[in-house]
């Protein structure tokens, strides 16, 4: 078959590239199509394939500023010719899955999240003090008509794919379609365990409002806890200002000094509400506790020590509990807390410190192994030979 890769754009290697980049390994000769490319942003493994962009590239400081482009990448996505090929895989929090795919071809969307800028994250993008009045003005105008194309790009998707079931809950409630489940992959070979502490907290994170940065910062102000950062993006300025003494902001940095900062420090801070979440299982790869609010994607991954708060503080009621990982009785691999409030993280601080012996490096490790890039690789495969099968055999409409 001809494959084509659709991912939304390729400016760094975060959890979605992570899974693209498993994509590339599984369809070695597969084209990748996306809004925006900045060469040597992502892994050579997706750099050696050949990479098909938009109109978006071309448009001015497109490389720093492409989401300000956001009410384009509708028609960008629409823009590109994919006749010819017989399956498309698209890996889409944004607009990937609403590629046009000709008649006859399969088309697999895995997808991270319904497009959060228009739906649950509006208010953390384009709120009062996020946004000036002219950009929250146009976005007012602009956010029915971008849901109502999120809703209808859905007809181009044979089938779906979400990274978890707390995104399963909310495409059921934005496009009303039930999803298959298959968690993100995660190298954890590439991990060294460790109990070395070297006292300082980390974040490895794109500096973007919903990740909650800001919450982290103040909390580490409170409490003067060193707390560093590893990260870059929009909201970089206005996050240092925010920074007291005890903060230090590294940008980006490669993968080697990422594991190197995840093996000293003595836990991931994880404060925003994430759809699933892989740096807090790398973290956890190398033994290290993790300490997040307590909703979204880390309850199906994350074992809090506060297990009895947890079950009282169940929010996605979508998700029954038992396929939430912070109701399974194994060792705790991290504390949560449930209010995205400084008070709040102050007191899951504060616990990490009085239960920091229930806490062992060997067991949080082996609570990862799950998660592994062959089980990902083989479910990916294995639906996707199922699927395109039945889609073939399927009478024609």
């Amino acid at each position: 078959m001809k494959v084509a890769l659709v991912h939304d754009w390729l400016t760094g290697m975060r959890g979605g590239e992570r899974c693209l980049e498993v994509l590339c390994e599984l369809f070695s000769d597969a084209d990748i199509y996306t809004l925006l490319h900045v060469p040597g942003s992502v892994s050579p493994t997706i750099e050696k394939h050949p990479i098909q962009t938009s109109f978006i590239q071309r448009l001015p400081l497109s490389s720093d500023y492409y989401r300000y482009y956001l009410p384009l990448f509708p028609w960008a996505i629409e823009s590109f010719d994919l006749n010819g090929y017989d399956l498309v895989v698209s890996s889409s929090h944004c607009v990937a899955k609403g590629i046009r795919v000709p008649e006859g071809a399969y088309h697999l969307a895995y997808v991270y999240t319904p497009m959060r800028y228009i739906w649950e994250q509006y208010e953390a993008y384009f709120g009062k003090g996020q946004a000036s009045s002219l950009v929250r003005g146009v976005m007012w105008g602009l956010r029915p008509w971008l849901q109502k194309w999120d809703k209808s790009s859905n007809s181009q998707i044979n089938d779906c794919i979400a990274i978890s079931r707390h995104v399963a809950c909310r495409i059921q409630s934005y496009w009303g379609r039930d999803v298959t489940v298959v968690y993100p992959p995660v190298n954890w070979q590439s991990f060294e365990v460790s109990d070395r502490n070297d006292g300082f907290y980390l974040m490895v994170t794109s500096l973007v409002p919903y990740k909650r940065v800001d919450l982290a910062i103040r909390t580490a102000n409170v409490l003067r806890i060193p707390l560093k950062i590893i990260g870059a993006g929009p909201e970089m300025k206005r996050l240092m200002d925010l920074a007291g003494p005890t903060v230090e902001f590294l940008s980006w940095q490669s993968d080697h000094v990422v594991k190197d900062h995840l093996r000293r420090c003595q836990a991931l801070l994880f404060p925003g509400e994430e759809d699933f979440g892989i740096v807090p299982l790398e973290a956890m790869a190398c033994g290290k506790p993790v300490i997040a609010f307590g909703k979204g994607g880390v309850r199906e991954t994350v074992v809090p020590v506060n297990q009895e708060e947890h079950r009282e503080q169940r929010q996605d009621s979508c998700v029954k509990p038992q396929e939430e990982m912070g109701n399974s009785m194994g060792s705790p691999t991290g504390v949560f807390f449930y209010e995205q409030a400084v008070d709040a993280f102050v007191e899951a601080l504060q616990l990490f410190e009085r239960q920091r012996c229930s806490f062992d490096p060997v067991s949080i490790r082996q609570h990862v192994e799950p998660f592994n890039r062959v089980r990902f690789k083989q479910q990916i495969y294995d639906i996707i030979k199922q699927r395109v099968k039945q889609f073939r055999l399927a009478p024609p409409c």
